[in-house]
């Protein structure tokens, strides 16, 4: 009987963390659909085939590489091993987990639409996963957490809270970006003598879509996060619920009725309550979420006009400093005083945010600047001027279009 039960806890998990990972498997076709709606016609199927092969290189190196260093867990065994006692409970957690990193090359590939050549990005995206984000993620969430958590907690009395990921997984995403936006520069024309000139997108279908896909997906990437059925909480799902629609409602009145920034508000929502979805009442949650939108629709207007960087997708406001505003959001709101469920430190969540800022952009840098100088990153000015379809891929995305 014992045994029985044993098994069917065992099937429960992994089927819990299989459907979770299914949901943000999907989230990268909302990171595809999201791109393509924004990036012009003749850089779409660039968008589409980026994304499934950063995914596909990011399963294969993650898998090699990058989960045994995050966890000490090797896939070279005898399948025995590796299903273990628990009806292969670790081999859908690496599936649930790769989903999470393989968003680091995505996120990115917002950043640099347009202009970037393909090979270098995939190699620079296989070395985030492989390599980079899985070695910070051992350090708050893996094999060498007790060192760095133990810290913080002696120190500041509590550990890097981070539940679901807004400083692990968007904040470096975010800031790992910046660093190729930089080298890379603006596109043809997007600035001529110093004045802004924006390039329109090309379809708010698209973009919608790709807005929804991420956030539907984004319940499984949250609630999921948990990693077992006796870890569940409702308050997660209604956190990120009211944190999406609190993004909604700042943008809608901050970006002055602009769909991209109200489709982008949903996402600021989702990005910012990851870390204390799990501990904020749902009334902060509401509020997490809104400052999120607030601080991508102003972070996106400082970065574009003022700043003059050319980030497509504006990804370093929407993953980077919306990220890292949930990571110190947590230390805020999660505390007694304001509804909060407690156990957090203020001063834990800024210098694990600061940490993880400083780490994104010294490896993002040094990665981008290697491989600038070795390989190149931009496409030339002919090729630019074509688009990265035929440029890279040799066919439009709408080739019927192209017959005469």
């Amino acid at each position: 009987m014992e045994n029985s039960v044993q098994s069917l806890t065992h099937a429960g998990d992994v089927l819990f963390l299989l459907l979770g990972a299914i949901m943000v498997f999907a989230m990268h076709a909302g990171f595809a659909f999201l791109e393509v709606g924004t990036v012009r016609k003749k850089n779409q199927t660039n968008a589409f085939v980026k994304i499934l092969t950063d995914w596909s290189v990011s399963t294969v190196v993650y898998f090699a590489i990058g989960f045994p260093i995050a966890y000490g867990i090797n896939h070279f065994v005898p399948i025995s091993t590796l299903l273990g006692d628990t009806q292969g409970y670790q081999l859908v957690r690496f599936f649930f987990l790769l989903c999470f990193a393989a968003c680091i090359p995505a996120i990115i590939s917002g950043g640099i639409a347009e202009r970037a050549r393909f090979w270098p990005q995939v190699i620079a995206g296989a070395i985030f996963a492989g390599l980079s984000y899985p070695f910070f993620e051992s350090l708050i969430w893996g094999q060498n957490s007790s060192g760095l958590q133990g810290f913080f907690t002696s120190t500041f009395g509590a550990p890097f809270h981070d539940f679901a990921g807004s400083v692990v997984v968007h904040s470096m995403g975010g800031w790992l970006a910046l660093p190729a936006v930089l080298i890379l520069g603006p596109r043809l024309g997007r600035f001529v003598r110093g004045k802004s000139q924006p390039i329109p997108i090309s379809s708010i279908p698209f973009l919608a879509l790709g807005s929804w896909i991420l956030a539907i997906g984004w319940f499984g990437f949250n609630v999921m996060s948990a990693q077992s059925l006796g870890g569940i909480s409702g308050l997660v799902a209604v956190n990120s619920l009211l944190a999406m629609v609190g993004g909604v409602l700042f943008a809608l009145v901050a970006g002055k009725n602009d769909p991209g920034f109200i489709h982008n508000g949903a996402l600021a929502g989702l990005i910012a309550i990851c870390a204390g979805s799990d501990l904020v009442h749902p009334i902060g949650a509401f509020f997490v979420g809104g400052i999120g939108s607030l601080i991508f629709v102003y972070g996106f207007q400082w970065e574009q006009e003022k700043l003059k960087i050319d980030d497509v997708l504006g990804v370093w406001p929407l993953h980077g400093m919306i990220g890292s505003w949930g990571g110190i959001a947590a230390g805020i709101f999660g505390l007694p005083v304001l509804g909060g469920l407690g156990g957090v430190s203020f001063l834990s969540q800024l210098c694990g945010t600061l940490l993880a800022i400083i780490y994104a952009l010294v490896t993002g840098g040094l990665v981008y600047w290697t491989l600038n100088k070795t390989m190149g990153l931009r496409l030339t000015q002919e090729e630019e001027f074509r688009g990265s379809d035929l440029s890279v891929h040799n066919i439009h995305a709408y080739p019927e279009e192209t017959v005469k």
